[in-house]
Formats: C-alpha cells, structure tokens, sequence
C-alpha cells in the first residue's frame, strides 16, 4: 500500500512540474504513464506487483470509476445547441458508435478465430472488449471547447462516450456464449433484454436524473439562494444515481451516465438561447462565459462540475495506465496481440469506418482521421476485468489478456505519438479552408 501512495505520489507531482512540457512534445501523458508503470513493475523494478485474476474484483472498481467519470465528462462537453439528436453533428457518432462498433466485433472476432483458432463464444467476447475507443486517453483528439463543432473532433469524442457505454450488450453476448450467462431461448432474452430493454431504459434513466438534478440545483440557486459550492458532490452524486438506478432497472448504467451528463448540458443549452446568437455561438471556454454571467446560472453549475470531473478523470487515466504498465512488465503482452493491434488499427478500423459512414456528410480527409483515431483503453480494460469476475477461466483468461493488454498498449504508443501532428495539421488545413471560403 505505502509503495503505491509513493508511485501515485510521484506521478502526479511529475506532471503537474512537466504537463506543460509533455503537452508541446507529440506523444500524450498516457504514454508517459505507461513508461513509468512498466518501469515500476515487476519485470523491472518490482515495485508494482499486480494480479489480473487475484486482484479482479478490485481493479474492476477502479476501472469502473475511471469510466464513469469520463463518461459524464464526455456529456458536459457536449453541447449541442439546437437540438439533441436531430443536430447535423450527431449523425457521424451514431454511426461510430453503432455501425462501425458492431462491424468492428465482428471483424475481429472472425480474425481472431480463424487466425489464432479462438472458439466463437471467446472471439465475440474479444471483438465486445476492444471494439470501444476510449474517451479517457483521447483528450488530445476530443473537443477543444463547448462550442466546438469540428466535425472530426466531435465525432471522435461523442464515438468514445456512447461506444463505451453501448458496448456491455456485446460483452454479455460474448459470455453467454461461453455458458456464463443466459441469453435465453434463440437468444431472445439477450435481444429484448440485455440489448433493447438495457439501451432504452438507461438512456431514460439518466436523461431524468440530468434533468431533475439540474433542475433542483437551479432552482435552490434562483429562488431561495441556495446549493452553492461543493459542485464535486453535485457531480459525483449524479454519476452514482444514475449508475445506481440504471444497474437496478438491469439497464446500461454507462450509458445512464453519459445522458445525464448530456442532460445536465441540455439544461444550460436552453439558457443560452436566451442569449444574442452572436454570444452564443462565439467560441469562449466555460470559464469566460462563467466571468460573464450571474453565478446562478446554468453555465457556471455545469463549468463548475466539469472543472472537478475533467481533474478527477485525470487522476482515474493515471491509476488505470501505470496498472496496464506493471501488468505488461509483469510479461501479460504476447506477439498474437501485436498481429491483432496491426489489424485492427490498419484494416478493422478503417473498414469499419468505411462502411458506417457511407452517405455521411464528412470529407475523405476527415473520413481518414476517424478511421486511424480508434484508440483503444480503459473501456477494454474494464470489461476484461469484468469478464474475469464473471467466471472466465484458464485457459480463456491466458489467451485473452494478453491480446487485449497489448492493443491496448501499443494503440496508447501509436496513437498517443501522432495524435498531436496529426490534429495540428486537421487544424491547419481547416484554418486554411475558412480563410479561403471567407476571402472567396
């Protein structure tokens, strides 16, 4: 215990000294966390030692809060003025997330079987477990601001909340496919239950705890003065209600999570209209409208919560990438999982982004991003760890944390690397394109 207080200890006050140095370098703070948790592991130092089976239940906890966090976080972001789902942006994330998610499952699951002679039930859980990209180790690629509406940017970072939310039906597809789980006669209880029933209900759920919750803090604010201060126990309470209440409803309780994020935001979306459009569309960061409106207002309740969630889910990226380190440098990493990352980072991912955006109103340039933008993290590491403490048994377990722990690894290395000049030249090259089109 007093080794990882001195680990956790050093890391933080490392990249709170170096952040600003690491941010103008092309490589991402998770790799450094990465380095840093192999170094510490027992293949080289031995001061991290950690079990992925023994120590199951409590690194699914951890990775659990790690998700849940960013999950809301993704929501806050997200502010879509003029309308939740009918917006022209959200049309390219639901194809993400639904489409290509689905391909993706697919694709890897027949690689993986027929590649490396993995049975069904186990190839479908593998393609469940790497098929969401990470909303916690993609900031370098997520919106920049509230009023973002880079395609490229929003699409990735709405992909990463509502992937890694949506991807448990397909984890449980997997298990039941294994005999841990039942999915009932032709599969109907798994379609009716663990898909349709577990979608709608949790996105229901926490839309309502978002609404009910912001409405109360506003209310309390304007009337009577009150529910100022403490926003980290507003949006740690939220988080935990809206698990809470989905999980007991057996519905999606990240996706509960990410709707009462985007809930939240939808209460202060509806303030702004009260603004002048050129106010409200001007590109400013939650702290300069906050300086500009009256601290009851829905702007300063959600800019508050998202300050504490956006640190909070740095630390969870710390814990959860030096365990994935010790883990490799504990020997967990094979070369069938370097194989898989290169064919899913080169042919699985672009395929599948191929397919889903087929008619989408994005440009080939920005089609290219999306397809090599998969990253793939903390979502994959929980639900292998929840697949653990389902019943996975050797020697399932010794086939698949290899696999994912190095995609996982190598798709921090790659992607952590060209994530900076990549978006500097997205960046450029729209720059360009406005000048063009406001000079033409």
């Amino acid at each position: 215990m007093a080794a990882w207080f001195i680990v956790i200890g050093l890391v933080l006050c490392m990249m709170a000294l170096l952040g600003s140095v690491v941010d103008r370098l092309p490589l991402s703070s998770a790799l450094v966390y990465l380095i840093v948790g192999i170094v510490l592991g027992p293949g080289v130092s031995g001061w991290l030692v950690i079990h992925p089976v023994n120590d199951a239940p409590l690194l699914e906890v951890l990775f659990l809060i790690a998700v849940l966090v960013s999950l809301f976080t993704v929501g806050l972001k997200l502010r879509t003025p003029t309308g939740l789902f009918t917006r022209r942006l959200w049309g390219l994330p639901l194809r993400l997330a639904g489409p290509a998610m689905v391909i993706t499952i697919l694709l890897v699951a027949l690689f993986v079987h027929f590649a490396f002679g993995l049975e069904w039930g186990i190839a479908v859980l593998l393609g469940a477990m790497l098929a969401p990209t990470d909303p916690v180790l993609a900031s370098d690629i997520q919106v920049r601001h509230e009023n973002d509406r880079d395609n490229v940017r929003f699409g990735l970072t709405a992909e990463g909340g509502l992937n890694d939310a949506t991807a448990s039906p397909f984890v449980l597809l997997g298990l039941g496919l294994l005999g841990l789980r039942g999915l009932g006669n032709h599969g109907w209880h798994w379609v009716a239950v663990d898909l349709v029933w577990s979608t709608v209900a949790g996105f229901a759920i926490g839309w309502l705890c978002g609404l009910v919750v912001g409405a109360v803090v506003l209310t309390l604010r304007k009337r009577f003065a009150h529910a100022y201060g403490l926003e980290e126990f507003l949006g740690l309470g939220l988080i935990a209600l809206s698990y809470g209440l989905a999980d007991a409803a057996h519905s999606l309780g990240f996706l509960a999570v990410l709707a009462a994020g985007l809930s939240m935001r939808r209460i202060e979306t509806r303030s702004l209209r009260e603004q002048p459009a050129a106010v409200r569309e001007k590109p400013r960061s939650e702290s300069q409208e906050k300086a500009d409106l009256p601290p009851e207002s829905p702007t300063h309740m959600v800019g508050d919560v998202l300050d504490f969630n956006q640190r909070f889910e740095s630390i969870g990226e710390v814990a959860a990438v030096l365990i994935l380190g010790a883990l490799l440098s504990a020997g967990y990493y094979s070369l069938e999982g370097v194989l898989l990352a290169v064919v899913l980072f080169i042919v699985i991912r672009p395929a599948s982004i191929l397919v889903a955006t087929i008619g989408a109103s994005a440009s080939n340039r920005h089609k290219r991003l999306l397809a090599w933008f998969g990253i793939r993290g903390v979502g994959s590491l929980y639900y292998l760890t929840f697949a653990i403490a389902q019943g996975l048994t050797h020697p399932l377990i010794d086939q698949v944390i290899p696999l994912v722990l190095t995609v996982i690894a190598l798709s921090i290395v790659v992607h952590g690397i060209s994530a900076t000049p990549a978006m500097a030249s997205h960046e450029r090259r729209t720059q360009r394109k406005k000048a063009r089109s406001g000079t033409a």
